[in-house]
């Protein structure tokens, strides 16, 4: 016997709306009636997100009100939208989910630290959308499902159906739209469920650092020992790769806070890039593609149902949606201590970084809110070839407050916890994008091997003459021609105008972000 749950409250008044259901009847009703599911030969769910195959960062709204007009960072992320158009759109989005015969509703926990987690309910017509946010979300154990109350938040999905144009603010036929003091979030004219998982890190972003509170767009390990380590990143990077590590347990591969106690995983899953994936590369990953995971936008063949992950015709931007639990070693529940490592990463299409360099605490501040890195194929919409892109806190596209707040509470951390701080670049070497090659993933696994175990603390360093940054002039594993970048262009020249002319890109982004941080700060970028 399905759950249900009354919806009346939000206006809407179908009368089968199913609540929680489990992974098998999921699969059923995605099967039966939504056009393009299929069962993967591993086991996994088959879905398309059809016209939007990634993240629409420009159609994102921040209800304009005022009691939080004040600590948003208005401009080019979080772009106002007066109240009206909200309501508005809400009622567009209930309006269009009352014509269907049946809705799913997940309800769900986002942090893993019972002081700080919120409750989160997802309203969505498409099976596909229910599974992907049971796996990303907390699941409640039953006790907790039956004590669940009145949520935190809502995300109504209505995603098959267009904005208005009609509508003030509206620029396209899709709009994602968020209200803090409604506590509400719309969905409207796409259907990529990743719009869901970003949007409630975004209220985190918002919710987190006014309890003095770091909320991160960062993956998370811990060693046998007890060590911790966090990735920060944009996707495509590597987070989620680099972190599912067999010698370490997993905490999370995307999103984490890091309070007076620690840090702790803000969601209940994983969602990895899956193009060109393989078992001999990443076998963690390839080993939780099966029955309870979702696969976005992929190829399957239709007599064998295997999926051709090396076939990008409907997007490179291919993804894998999966309960934490399924990778081996993962740690549950997601909580851990306070980090000794952080690893900045970062796609360099320039090719010029080395792949590995330490931080001193004021270079770390002015490359964390710098946030250099790569926009990579399919991650949004319309990028098509890796762009270079400078992104605040390595997630510039989920902040809400200004990126200061979150440089300021990163940089209070480090120094009480004595964190040390890595540049990883896991991007080109050898030239760039289109001349080199990317840095190979045996190597870059052979670097973050040599931080965990505390070999480079006694390797020899050399300092990059434009960048100022400590190179190890030796890491086990890693030929070390490739540690210096120079070394593997066949133009020393043309490497040296490259540099320069990525230093200049820093120094020009900074200047937007100067008066954030303090002096020592402002004065550890590239000396150009």
């Amino acid at each position: 016997m399905y759950q249900t749950v009354d919806l009346s409250k939000y206006g809407i008044t179908v009368e089968s709306v199913l609540r929680n259901p489990s992974t098998a009847a999921l699969y059923e009703a995605g099967l039966t009636g939504e056009e393009g599911t299929a069962i993967a030969s591993s086991g996994a769910l088959v879905a398309m997100s059809r016209d939007k195959t990634g993240r629409s960062p420009a159609d994102k709204r921040i209800v304009d009100h005022a009691d939080s007009t004040n600590d948003i960072w208005w401009g080019g992320v979080n772009i106002q939208m007066p109240p009206k158009a909200f309501e508005t759109n809400k009622e567009r989005a209930v309006d269009y989910l009352n014509t269907r015969s049946r809705l799913f509703v997940v309800d769900g926990f986002a942090g893993w630290d019972p002081k700080y987690r919120i409750k989160v309910r997802i309203i969505c017509e498409r099976a596909y959308h229910a599974l992907f946010m049971h796996n990303m979300l907390i699941r409640p154990t039953p006790e907790e499902l039956g004590e669940y109350g009145e949520p935190d938040f809502v995300v109504f999905n209505a995603g098959k159906f267009s904005a208005s144009s009609q509508t003030t603010s509206m620029t396209s036929k899709t709009s994602v739209n968020l209200s803090f003091e409604r506590r509400e979030f719309i969905i409207l004219g796409t259907e990529y469920a990743g719009e869901m998982k970003k949007g409630v890190f975004t209220v985190m972003n918002y919710l987190m650092p006014k309890q003095g509170v770091l909320s991160m767009h960062c993956s998370a390990t811990e060693g046998e020992g007890g060590d911790v380590s966090l990735f920060f990143g944009l996707s495509g990077t590597g987070k989620t790769t680099l972190s599912a590590d067999p010698h370490r347990r997993l905490i999370g591969d995307d999103e984490h806070c890091w309070t007076d106690d620690g840090i702790f995983n803000i969601e209940g899953g994983c969602y990895a890039k899956v193009i060109n994936i393989s078992a001999d590369d990443e076998p963690e990953i390839y080993r939780s593609i099966r029955f309870g995971s979702v696969l976005e936008n992929v190829v399957i063949d239709p007599h064998t149902r295997h999926v051709d992950y090396g076939d990008s015709s409907i997007t490179t931007n291919t993804r894998a949606s999966y309960p934490i639990e399924f990778i081996d070693n993962a740690k549950i529940p997601c909580r851990a201590g306070h980090p000794n490592n952080v690893m900045l990463l970062t796609c360099d299409a320039f090719g010029v970084l080395p792949p590995i360099s330490r931080l001193t605490p004021a270079q770390a501040m002015y490359h964390f809110i710098n946030g250099y890195t790569a926009k990579i194929p399919g991650t949004e919409v319309g990028v098509r070839e890796p762009k270079a892109t400078f992104s605040a806190c390595f997630g510039a596209p989920f902040l809400v407050w200004p990126p200061g707040k979150y440089a300021e509470l990163l940089s209070e951390r480090l120094a009480r916890h004595k964190a040390k701080c890595w540049l990883i670049n896991t991007g080109w070497t050898g030239g760039a994008y289109g001349v080199g090659s990317r840095i190979k993933l045996k190597h870059t696994r052979a670097i973050i091997d040599a931080v965990h175990n505390g070999t480079l603390d006694k390797v020899e360093m050399t300092t990059d003459p434009i960048f100022g940054v400590s190179v190890p002039r030796t890491v086990p594993g890693v030929p070390e021609d490739v540690l210096d970048p120079k070394k593997t262009w066949s133009d020393p020249a043309a490497y040296t105008q490259s540099a320069r002319k990525l230093g200049q890109l820093f120094h020009d982004n900074f200047q937007d972000y100067a008066d954030m941080v303090g002096k020592e700060a402002r004065e550890a970028g590239p000396r150009i």
